[in-house]
This record gives structure tokens, C-alpha cells and sequence, in this order.
């Protein structure tokens, strides 16, 4: 009585499905050569209302050949901060069968400084990459009028 208890628990395993859809063919993809290319491209997609209200943290998911998988926005905050699941962003990235990223975040004060807690995310992240074979290519820092390039600065 008690194995055919035990054969039956197998049902109550929720079922896990990986699962990446896309309708971009890979020749249409934004292809990613420089970090000014990528602000632009990011700073395009980033809503014009919030980038001088609150903080937000958006990934640029690639592949092998640096063209866009897909941007995943891994968090959105308050005017000073914002709090990044590196977990959820990792999750993202396999997902997307992603092998590099461009982690990216706005700063409503305007100031293009990396905060300690910008550098702590960063190499958090480039640790965490290492281990999964998932490179972190830079770290932008946006504002409407600029950015800076964590990769360009020799900060990464």
C-alpha cells in the first residue's frame, strides 16, 4: 500500500519547461559594436517619462556574435535606487540561451558615477557569469543626455 503512495508522488512534481520564442530572424537582430551603439539602443527602448523619475535595471541579452536576444528590465525601483535579483537575471539569460550581457541602469540625478553599490552589482554579476560561461560584456550607466561605460573606463 505505502510504494503505490510513493509511485503516485511523482504527479505532484510541477512540470519545468525551457522554453525560448522569438519571431526576430537573426539577420534582423541589432548587433551590438560598440557600448555608444548599445546606449542608444537601450536608451531607445527605455520609457522617456521614468528615465529622470525613478531607477530602473535592464539587461541586453546576447549571443555568441553580440546580436540581441532580447532586453529583460530585471527591476525598477524608487528615485535612488533599485534592487536587482541577480537570480531572475541569470534565469533570463538561460532562458534566452544568452552567452553575453550588457547590464545597463538609469540615474534620475543625472550623475554618470558608479555608486559603491553600482560597483558591488557589477562584480557580483561578472562572478556570477563566470560560473555559468554568461560574460559580462559592460555596464552602462544612462541618462537622458549620455552615459558611461564601466568596459570604456577599464572598471569591469
Amino acid at each position: 500500500m505505502m510504494k503505490t503512495e510513493e509511485n503516485k508522488s511523482w504527479k505532484t512534481v510541477s512540470e519545468i519547461d525551457l522554453v525560448y520564442r522569438t519571431k526576430v530572424k537573426n539577420s534582423e537582430r541589432p548587433h551590438i559594436t560598440s557600448s555608444r551603439y548599445a546606449y542608444n539602443l537601450i536608451k531607445d527602448c527605455w520609457d522617456p517619462g521614468k528615465i529622470e523619475f525613478l531607477e530602473q535595471f535592464k539587461v541586453l541579452l546576447l549571443n555568441q556574435s553580440n546580436k540581441v536576444l532580447g532586453i529583460y528590465e530585471a527591476s525598477s525601483g524608487g528615485i535612488t535606487g533599485t534592487v536587482v535579483d541577480i537570480r531572475l537575471l541569470f534565469a533570463a539569460a538561460l532562458k534566452a540561451g544568452a552567452v553575453g550581457l550588457i547590464i545597463t541602469h538609469n540615474h534620475p540625478s543625472g550623475s554618470l558615477l558608479p555608486s559603491n553599490p553600482d560597483r558591488y552589482i557589477t562584480a557580483k554579476i561578472a562572478q556570477a557569469g563566470e560560473l555559468l560561461d554568461i560574460k559580462l560584456l559592460d555596464h552602462l550607466i544612462i541618462t537622458e543626455e549620455s552615459y558611461y561605460s564601466f568596459a570604456d573606463e577599464g572598471a569591469l
